[in-house]
């Protein structure tokens, strides 16, 4: 609903009915000293056309580029049919399930929203969304504290997204929960199943386990899984919901599966929009669906047995009285997750399998066009998904921002997060890149690269991991 007409007729009957004299008087109980009075910081009313032109003046601004970076969120085709039907006025505006009995349509998309998100991670029960992938980590974190009982201290692997990570540490320090760091192979750009030795025996709560990881690596996770559950552990899952079209499901990893599942749902047909808002998504094994955060919906069937959904397993207090609630960030980002039902939907099992070996097929085309240039070689030798890091002979910021200067947005830059990945940069290809973006990116990569180029040379490439 674009735009939504009252007329000065309309407001003087509204308030006639209402029996109040002005709009202001509307608001008469609150005193005159707590009114903010004038916003005089807001610009004049500007006309349709007016706000047309700023807007696409705005947007000139941001340029058109051929983006190859992904690191947590990722440029996929969206099928026009998503937003059509997301912004149909019944969707757009609808807000609150909590009276069923008008809510039945929202409470349908979410229930089968929940019952796709499941099917897509292999486990029994899932929640109808939070903010977004950093917050679910967090959410997931205080979870497993509470389920486990016995210990407030989390394994966090450094290949866990490092945004992520730093909105987990400003959620739960406070609250006496210690996050772990565990290092990755400088090799493999993974997480050992050895490099956790040193922590058997002490204790831990949970262990996360990324899946792919920040660097796009696919880490061993039916061994750390395994190893995790031998140590009395619970296992967080972080994972990426196009990779699942092809990956083992996390309810499938080691013998027991993952306890709980979580990420970002932004590649589910959300554009990039400079940032969000994205959406959060939590799914968990059905003996911890008590501890989850965030709304469950049900379906049932009422007296004359026809069927019908409803919001379930928790008191409206969850929602509504801070003191009360599981969870303390829990919003429903339910316009995003309407988004994402139908573009499952739209696209089908099928279809997110296409969608997925193309990203693959892309990156791994990419790949082979950037490490062909002298100068430019691949640094982590394992499997990965659509997403890996290259290392520059040349300084990786400059290299991104000559780039940039010709319309190639070429990676995510790694030296200030991982120092050991000095002048390294971390590149994406997924569905919607074509051969000539590739082309184009490794002809301006070679023009740079070659300007530029580092005494001495690259480092000698990576071996395979032993």
């Amino acid at each position: 609903m674009p735009f939504i007409p009252h007329t000065e007729e309309e407001i003087h009957e509204m308030l006639a009915a209402i029996g109040a004299g002005s709009i202001d008087a509307l608001f008469d109980e609150i005193p005159e000293t707590l009114r903010a009075g004038r916003l005089t910081q807001v610009p004049e009313a500007a006309s349709e056309m007016q706000v047309s032109r700023l807007m696409a003046e705005r947007a000139e601004v941001d340029g058109r580029y051929l983006n190859f970076i992904g690191a947590g969120a990722y440029e996929h085709h969206i099928p026009a049919a998503v937003w059509e039907i997301t912004t149909r006025g019944e969707f757009y505006s609808a807000y609150t399930p909590y009276q069923a009995e008008a809510s039945q349509g929202t409470l349908q998309l979410i229930y089968e929203y929940q019952s796709m998100m499941a099917g897509l991670t292999g486990m029994d029960v899932a929640n109808a969304s939070l903010y977004d992938g950093a917050s679910a980590l967090a959410e997931a974190v205080l979870m497993a504290v509470r389920a486990h009982k016995r210990s407030r201290r989390i394994l966090m692997p450094a290949t866990v997204h490092p945004v992520y990570r730093q909105v987990v540490e400003a959620i739960v320090k406070n609250q006496d929960i210690e996050l772990v760091e565990v290092a990755f192979c400088t090799e493999g750009g993974n997480t050992l199943p050895g490099a956790l030795k040193p922590f058997e025996g002490q204790g831990f709560a949970a262990l996360v386990v990324p899946q792919p990881n920040f660097f796009g690596v696919l880490e061993e996770v039916d061994a750390l899984t395994d190893w995790a559950h031998d140590q009395g552990m619970m296992v967080v899952a972080l994972v990426n919901p196009t990779a699942l079209a092809l990956l083992t499901p996390p309810g499938a990893w080691g013998r027991q599966g993952a306890d709980i599942v979580i990420g970002e749902g932004q590649p589910l047909g959300v554009p990039l929009s400079s940032g969000g808002p994205y959406f959060g998504f939590m799914c968990c094994k059905q003996k911890y669906m008590r501890q989850m955060p965030g709304r469950l919906v049900g379906r049932t069937v009422d007296l004359d047995g026809r069927p019908g959904f409803t919001l379930t397993l928790q008191a409206r207090e969850q929602h509504i009285r801070r003191s009360k609630a599981t969870s303390n960030i829990c919003t429903n980002q339910g316009l995003l997750v309407t988004a994402a039902t139908i573009y499952m939907a739209l696209l089908g099992p099928r279809g997110l399998k296409r969608v997925a070996a193309r990203c693959h097929a892309n990156t791994r085309a990419l790949l082979e066009k950037l490490t062909a240039i002298d100068g430019v070689e691949r640094v982590f030798a394992r499997p990965f998904f659509h997403e890996a890091v290259l290392r520059l002979n040349a300084p990786a910021g400059d290299v991104m921002q000559a780039l940039e200067a010709q319309g190639v947005i070429g990676g995510y830059v790694l030296g200030e997060r991982y120092p050991a990945l000095k002048d390294c940069i971390l590149v994406c290809a997924t569905e919607t890149r074509t051969e000539e973006d590739m082309e184009q990116y490794a002809f301006q990569m070679q023009r740079i690269i070659s300007k530029r180029r580092l005494d001495p040379p690259c480092a000698v490439k990576a071996r395979p991991n032993t």
